[in-house]
């Protein structure tokens, strides 16, 4: 070979290393893009805009409308610009999200808040619960693979960890409940961190266990026991006994679910007990006869008299079972309404303290079907596909966890399909990892191992 092609082909290969270098580059680039944007939900809904509230100040209450507008605002952003990254490269997925039951889902919400008593205020906040729920089910796709999933979750753990460890040192009277709190002055002492409540606090916390525990088993032996330990210890402060009690006894249940071998088997492992649960609740204030069980009972199902509220939004149920009242549209203003005599302050509560309840509530019976079919049954079908297909078991058995800690916690506390609210967020996120699971294998890693 002469010179002249020597320098030619020398140069070809400079050429050509430099394409791959750009290349590789870009490709670095928007993969970090792809984390930053997992990252930023994750610290938006866990963090807010407004972490650390004085519960002593009368205007804790107050809705700041530019502080609402940017919280609009910067949640439709992260959502278009997630739209955007995995429309790119996960359309599959996207297509998968298209079936007939979730569309069936999203158009009764749609007629839903056309009949709403205050359409404004439903179509308002449904634009924020849309953004939301969208990134949360778009979340799982957004990292580029498993291990930078894995990094992503374990980073906005540990941030949100470290604030609220600061909170309760540097800050403690906007990190804990006070006596000099303006509601609930009883909760003095009890730790809720960057958050407005401990009800809050305490299921993050439990979630964040079981996401330690999960990085703990892909080999994360720093970050992993880090979160784990610093959650547990945060929960047992918090003081929320509904959580702490549950959060043991849903990984001992998720645990038993994993290895069940059928999903009839499953469903009534997952299912009776959460029925159960319902039934000396919710279905105490239904039936005498239930309401006789759980008077014998050696504690009390109804947490302190929630029986009131129940027995009021039942009433609610009653008056609109079919279209409901509106999505997030009813308990607003509810101090006119009739009530029973001696539970009149029922109507000073702000929501049911049932999640199914509520959506009965709030968007119709046929309402809290759909949702029930969607959030409730799919996901379990979904892990046994996912099982079956040897998928991701450890990041399988993480999303099986949190969705079913959120079924549970749903029997005693409001969130299902409540904008922003953190606990929503993971669960919708649960929910979607294990659609997405059942239908596609994990990208493990970029490279092959050398």
């Amino acid at each position: 070979m002469d010179r002249s092609a020597a320098d030619m082909t020398d140069v070809e290969v400079r050429s050509l290393g430099h394409v791959l270098h750009d290349g590789l580059a870009g490709l670095n680039a928007a993969h970090a893009a792809r984390c930053l944007v997992a990252v930023a939900a994750l610290l938006l809904v866990l963090v807010t805009l407004d972490p650390f509230p004085d519960l002593r100040n009368e205007d804790v209450t107050t809705v700041v409308g530019g502080r609402m507008a940017l919280a609009y605002i910067l949640w439709g952003l992260l959502a278009a610009v997630a739209m955007l990254f995995v429309a790119v490269t996960d359309a599959p997925a996207l297509r998968s999200l298209v079936t007939p039951l979730h569309l069936c889902l999203v158009g009764w919400l749609l007629i839903n808040i056309a009949f709403s008593e205050s359409r404004g205020v439903s179509i308002q906040r449904f634009a924020l619960a849309a953004s939301v729920t969208s990134l949360a089910v778009l979340l799982p796709l957004l990292p580029p693979t498993q291990r930078s999933f894995n990094s992503c979750l374990g980073a906005a753990a540990l941030v949100l960890l470290v604030l609220c460890y600061l909170g309760v040192v540097l800050a403690p009277d906007h990190s804990m409940h006070t006596a000099l709190d303006l509601t609930e002055p009883q909760l003095a002492g009890d730790w809720r961190g960057s958050f407005g409540h401990k009800n809050i606090a305490s299921p993050v916390m439990t979630i964040l266990i079981y996401v330690g525990i999960y990085l703990c088993g892909v080999g994360s032996f720093v970050m992993g026991p880090a979160i784990a330990a610093l959650a547990g210890i945060f929960l047992i402060f918090t003081g929320g006994k509904t959580s702490t009690v549950l959060c043991l006894a849903i990984y001992a249940l998720a645990s038993l679910v994993y290895v069940t071998p059928g999903l009839w088997l499953k469903r009534l492992i997952c299912f009776v007990p959460l029925v159960v649960m319902n039934l000396l609740t919710v279905g105490s204030v239904l039936s005498p006869a239930l309401g006789a069980m759980t008077r014998l009972l050696p504690l009390d199902p109804t947490f302190t008299g929630r029986s009131a509220i129940w027995e009021f939004a039942l009433a609610a149920v009653a008056e609109k079972p079919i279209v409901g009242h509106g999505y997030a549209a009813f308990w607003d203003d509810v101090t006119a309404r009739q009530t029973a005599q001696g539970a009149e302050w029922a109507t000073s509560a702000a929501h049911s303290h049932n999640s199914y309840l509520d959506l009965a509530v709030t968007i119709g019976l046929p309402g809290l079907a759909l949702l029930i079919l969607v959030f409730v049954l799919a996901p379990l079908r979904n892990f046994q596909s996912a099982r079956v297909h040897n998928r991701s078991g450890g990041l399988a058995k993480l999303f099986l966890t949190i969705w079913l800690f959120g079924l549970y916690y749903g029997v005693t506390e409001t969130f299902l399909l409540e904008r922003q609210n953190p606990i929503w967020f993971m669960v919708a996120l649960a929910v979607a990892g294990l659609h997405f699971l059942a239908r596609f294998q994990c990208v493990e890693q970029m490279e092959p191992e050398r």
